[in-house]
């Protein structure tokens, strides 16, 4: 089947030449409003029951959010339940407001205020549809009719809220559906509910736009917003909020110009959860701005416990690649961005620098409660700049860039056959096999270290080469040379030290050391090898043998 664009029509453009968000910059977190509870709920094919809808509701507190849709009493009895289990247990703090949502109709205002009896603080949220699409084929009414049901039901919403004694009602109102709705009509239902609340500069009115349906590009949506903000009549008694949904991908990109736009309030969800597409993420959005050097206003420093607490709560995964919540996201196969990486951890530590710049990593893991060992994992994309990150984050090895290169061939040659990536400890034990243990015939057996003048020395010692030991003697400048000698002296071809490196494994009198040699044939050849021991100059002679042991193993 073709498509068929002829069957669509563009969204047309606001006019707004004048327009000022492209301008402007976001330099402080916006009220933050949860609606997990209700519209996340909605979502899901297993709506949460008593227990889930508790434990999520404590999480959200705990991250630090002060309003919290709880759900819609007047429509399910288990929402009803929950609404009435926080208020008469005492589970709301008292920095804490619910909201709860309800349409413009009398039963259902009466029933929600049931459930809010003795809530010391609510929102009632009250919206009614007021696009011209759904004006004409679903509640066939005209614009009169449509401003007239949201008046009414604010009317009704006042009273009731004036008879609920010792509880502070405040009110918010959506023109649902608004992103389909003309911008004069949206408007004049907004001023019509704030003058009928009687809203002022001390005492509120929330306006939630919500882009119900997700219709055009996000700075079509910015236009819509702040052609709002400069028209609404009584602008200075409203808070201006934004919930947007993700039909078209762009709900955090709508949300954030909107917010450059004027609005002051978003609601959403933890990872976007919501009907059909979603909301806005609200974590990615707080996190965008902490990016940024601005307080997001929540506690976002145990970000895998939040993730542990959605997935239980609706029985839903995060995505491995989610934005800064997905498992994978800080992590890295590609052999460039390991390299990149390691470089910007170690630049980071060597410099001081007090501002977080690290290549591919726009924040830094630690402080949203994750680890850096999985910041690179290994497979056939992988190179020689994230085998030696992990060599030496998990294992301290700081392998020369050489070696690295030639171990990482190895790798891929793995990691190509099995189509799969490779775990550090897998990754370890086959360095080990390559380069600390390789197979081979010779054995490092005992040895004396006698030191002839300051710039030379003897080594004396025996060998084991196919289960018959020999006796090695030889003078050099040091044990190496000495003990290279002492093998040159029975063995063929010749070999030679091209390069030596040696570092301590860890802190303290106890730690190993290890070193690496390059060893090279008359013929061109090298081979690497690793070892390891308490005594340095016993590692430097195993990292000799495991040398030798890999240069004749490749030649026979």
């Amino acid at each position: 089947m073709s498509f068929l664009p002829d069957k669509y029509r563009p969204f047309p453009p606001i006019a707004l030449p004048d327009r000022r968000w492209p301008s402007r910059v976001i330099q402080s977190a916006p009220l933050w409003c949860s609606v997990d509870l209700r519209d996340g709920n909605q979502a899901l094919v297993e709506p949460m029951g008593m227990a889930r809808k508790r434990r999520f509701f404590e999480s959200l507190v705990r991250t630090g959010f002060r309003e919290i849709e709880v759900g819609f009493p007047a429509a399910s009895q288990t929402d009803f339940d929950f609404v009435r289990q926080l208020i008469t247990e005492g589970r709301i703090p008292d920095d804490v407001t619910i909201q709860v949502l309800t349409q413009a109709r009398a039963h259902l205002i009466a029933r929600t205020f049931e459930a809010l009896k003795g809530a010391k603080r609510a929102i009632v949220h009250l919206y009614n549809s007021t696009s011209t699409l759904q004006r004409r084929v679903v509640f066939c009414q005209s614009r009169d009719e449509i401003r007239q049901l949201a008046v009414d039901g604010t009317r009704l919403i006042k009273q009731a809220a004036q008879a609920a004694t010792g509880s502070e009602i405040l009110l918010e109102y959506s023109p649902e559906s608004f992103s389909a709705t003309e911008l004069d009509f949206a408007a004049e239902v907004c001023d019509a509910v704030a003058d009928e609340w009687g809203a002022t500069p001390d005492n509120k009115v929330i306006i939630n736009l919500p882009a119900t349906v997700e219709m055009a590009s996000p700075n079509v949506f910015a236009d819509q917003v702040e052609w709002m903000t400069r028209h609404l009549r009584r602008r200075d008694c409203m808070i201006v909020s934004v919930h947007t949904h993700n039909d078209r991908g762009c709900a955090v990109a709508a949300a954030e110009l909107a917010l450059l736009a004027g609005a002051e309030r978003v609601e959403g969800t933890l990872f976007g959860n919501g009907e059909r597409t979603g909301n806005a993420d609200l974590i990615t959005l707080a996190l965008n701005l902490y990016s940024q050097g601005i307080s997001p206003g929540l506690d976002l420093s145990d970000v895998p416990a939040l993730v542990e607490a959605f997935e239980a709560c609706n029985r839903l995964p995060v995505h491995p690649r989610h934005p800064y919540a997905g498992e994978l996201v800080f992590t890295a196969f590609s052999g460039s961005h390991q390299d990149a990486i390691r470089k910007g951890l170690e630049a980071m530590s060597d410099e001081q620098n007090p501002f977080w710049e690290v290549p591919y990593l726009p924040i830094d893991p630690g402080d949203l409660g994750r680890k850096y060992e999985p910041l690179i994992r290994i497979n056939s994309q992988s190179g020689k700049g994230g085998l030696a990150f992990v060599l030496e984050r998990a294992h301290g090895y700081r392998v020369p860039k050489a070696l690295a290169v030639e171990f990482s061939q190895q790798v891929q040659q793995l990691t190509d056959a099995s189509g799969e990536e490779i775990t550090p400890a897998a990754l370890f034990e086959l360095f080990e096999r390559q380069y600390i243990n390789p197979q081979g015939s010779f054995t490092l057996g005992d040895y004396e270290l006698h030191h002839l003048t300051p710039s030379s020395c003897q080594l004396s010692g025996n060998v084991t080469s196919d289960g018959e030991a020999f006796e090695l003697k030889a003078e050099g400048s040091g044990p190496i040379d000495a003990f290279v000698k002492a093998i040159n002296a029975r063995v063929e071809p010749q070999i030679a030290v091209t390069d030596y490196s040696e570092h301590s494994l860890g802190n303290g009198a106890d730690a190993e050391a290890v070193a690496y040699v390059e060893l090279r044939s008359p013929n061109g050849r090298k081979s690497f090898g690793v070892g390891r021991d308490a005594d340095i100059v016993r590692a430097s002679l195993r990292a000799v043998v495991s040398g030798v042991n890999r240069l004749s193993h490749e030649q026979g």
